[in-house]
């Protein structure tokens, strides 16, 4: 995802000259040919991103576009207060770009990992989150993300080889879902980077006799409020999948949509638990430990589908 954002990134640079980039000494071997190409339009601040998202902010007063990038929890929770003041109460047009949401550093321990971010940057007024699913969803977001006036904060995954899931690219617009398959037993709603999961389960499922649709949300914030009653309505167990905290993420966004809503429909929510992943390890033998995995999901969807709890 994160080739997928600096590619498109250098291609609107150069129909837009407001566009600016700031790194907070992140994105070696990623930024050289933007800075190369734009060299008074790129700032590396050093690793201060207090101090990234206060000059991205002062550069947006100046009628700039900037596009803020380091790993997601040092641009989302380090500078929060600069986010939450500088940008979002001023409704400054900064991009905050985060690479690594969820256990992808899973090896680096509780400070790398980003199970929080989403949560923060719901809670936000004037931010829009975007979490794509794959590389064609992350472009799709930029291109969004630029479109709009205010902030906003994108959740990519990996650094380079995340899955391609989407063959062609799907229609995409602010705050609409993306179906990707319909099922009559059960369907996943998935945000960011674990959309193949959900599609690599509902293929699985079928060998269990369970025909299991398969929902993008690559915008948390706005939620498709519309498309989940739907479902609702169409009497679809719904289940969301995040790898987040199962407090604040899509699973809540969702329930919060289900709970004020007329529709009724059974649902349940696969993330991460309330606690610090304080175990060491890859991130698929993080997911697998946290019932992320592909197997695991399916049990959970299984369990759920035929009347139990996801287990």
């Amino acid at each position: 995802m994160r080739n997928a954002f600096i590619r498109n990134l250098t291609e609107l640079a150069r129909k837009d000259a407001r566009i600016v980039l700031v790194t907070a000494d992140m994105g070696f071997s990623v930024f050289e040919k933007f800075m190369e190409e734009f060299p008074d339009r790129a700032f590396n601040t050093g690793i201060a991103e207090q101090n990234s998202v206060g000059i991205a902010s002062g550069l947006a007063l100046c009628k700039k576009i900037p596009f803020v990038y380091s790993i997601a929890p040092f641009v989302t929770m380090r500078p929060f207060e600069q986010v939450r003041i500088d940008v979002c109460y001023q409704n400054l047009p900064v991009k905050l770009v985060g690479a690594g949401g969820g256990l992808t550093y899973g090896a680096l321990g509780p400070t790398h990992h980003s199970i929080e971010d989403i949560s923060l940057m719901r809670a936000l007024p004037n931010m829009t989150v975007f979490c794509p699913g794959d590389p064609v969803e992350a472009e799709l977001s930029m291109l969004e993300a630029h479109r709009i006036p205010g902030p906003a904060y994108i959740r990519l995954g990996k650094g380079g080889g995340d899955p391609i899931v989407h063959k062609t690219k799907p229609k995409f617009r602010l705050g609409k879902g993306i179906v990707l398959k319909k099922g009559k037993d059960v369907a996943i709603i998935s945000t960011g980077n674990m959309l193949q999961t959900a599609v690599q389960a509902s293929e699985e499922l079928k060998k269990h006799g369970v025909d299991c649709g398969v929902v993008s949300m690559p915008v948390v914030k706005p939620i498709d409020k519309e498309l989940i009653i739907s479902m609702a309505n169409e009497g679809h167990k719904i289940l969301t999948l995040e790898e987040h905290s199962i407090i604040g993420g899509l699973g809540s966004a969702v329930a919060e949509v289900l709970a004020e809503g007329e529709a009724k429909a059974r649902f349940a929510r696969i993330a991460l638990p309330d606690r610090f992943c304080s175990e060491v390890g890859s991130q698929e033998y993080l997911r697998d430990l946290y019932g992320l995995s592909v197997k695991k999901v399916v049990s959970k969807v299984i369990g759920f589908a035929g009347g139990g709890e996801p287990r």
